[in-house]
């Protein structure tokens, strides 16, 4: 299959399309929108899907996803996607992110307005962002995203702790009855405003809500 096509499998009557809850498939965040925003921040054009995936391997942050090199291409094409599609919905209306697969780039200032906006109709973001296409169940899913956060945390200097649910909600100022909704609006506000990449960010500070992020994401 030529790069300058994404693959699309698409069987909605197999097990793994019948094995992911609507919950899941409503609040879970794809970990990799993080390093690809801090990628994105330092080389903002120039990147196509199969170059921002080689880029994300070489940094150590993506394994490998199937031993069958058609179903690997195809799911790390699939978690691209997803983690762009998601991080422009984080990201807009203060930056534009193009998710195109031959033509990626993060824009701001001039760049966004009333000619950029998120096209719900939009066929191919509809594919990307339902993780019933990616053809796992969602305990797989889960195992593969929680890798993807232990990557990154040790790439940006984290640390295993033994923080608990309650610690967690209170780094997000949250009652303890918080839903999935409110946890992960706030932890995507909190992450824009201390990411390292920012203007006044944070590392420490990221690193510690990263960690409360996983906690809370994984309950």
């Amino acid at each position: 299959m030529a790069t300058a096509h994404l693959i699309m499998l698409d069987n909605p009557d197999s097990p793994s399309h019948q094995d992911i809850s609507p919950n899941f498939q409503a609040h879970m965040e794809n970990p990799l929108l993080w390093p690809i925003m801090e990628v994105l921040n330092q080389k903002p054009s120039g990147w196509k899907v199969h170059t921002l995936a080689a880029h994300l391997k070489d940094l150590g942050l993506v394994p490998v996803l199937d031993p069958v090199p058609e179903k690997e291409l195809f799911k790390k094409n699939f978690l691209i996607m997803n983690a762009l599609y998601q991080l422009q919905e984080t990201l807009y209306p203060d930056s534009w992110l193009q998710v195109q697969a031959m033509d990626i780039e993060l824009m701001s200032g001039r760049y966004h307005g009333s000619t950029h906006t998120i096209d719900l109709q939009d066929p191919l973001r509809d594919y990307y962002i339902n993780w019933l296409n990616y053809e796992a169940n969602e305990g797989e899913v889960k195992r593969l995203l929680n890798e993807f956060w232990t990557r990154y945390k040790r790439f940006v200097g984290g640390s295993e702790t033994d923080m608990d649910r309650s610690h967690a909600l209170s780094l997000f100022e949250l009652p303890l009855d918080a839903t999935q909704q409110e946890i992960r609006k706030r932890w995507r506000r909190l992450a824009l405003r201390w990411h390292p990449d920012r203007d006044e960010g944070n590392t420490a500070k990221f690193q510690t809500l990263c960690e409360a992020w996983h906690v809370l994401g994984s309950s």
